[in-house]
């Protein structure tokens, strides 16, 4: 029996992982941050809020980005 719960979970993981898209952010010094998900941008802080390859929440200033690009 726990093999039908293994099996169910490892097809809901595949399934969740297929829905979202990653996203690669080039910032104006160079640097390349790799995103899970859709970064958000908050129009009214000018921040950019999105989860990086450890899973953390993190913002960055708006003007220091330079393109978002879908992976």
């Amino acid at each position: 029996m726990k093999w039908v719960f293994s099996t169910v979970a490892l097809i809901l993981a595949t399934l969740v992982s297929g829905c979202s898209s990653d996203y690669v952010m080039a910032t104006k010094d160079g640097k390349m941050i790799m995103t899970q998900g859709k970064p958000e941008i908050d129009k009214d802080t000018g921040l950019v809020k999105y989860i990086d390859n450890a899973g953390h929440e993190v913002q960055i200033n708006g003007d220091d980005i330079s393109s978002i690009v879908e992976r």
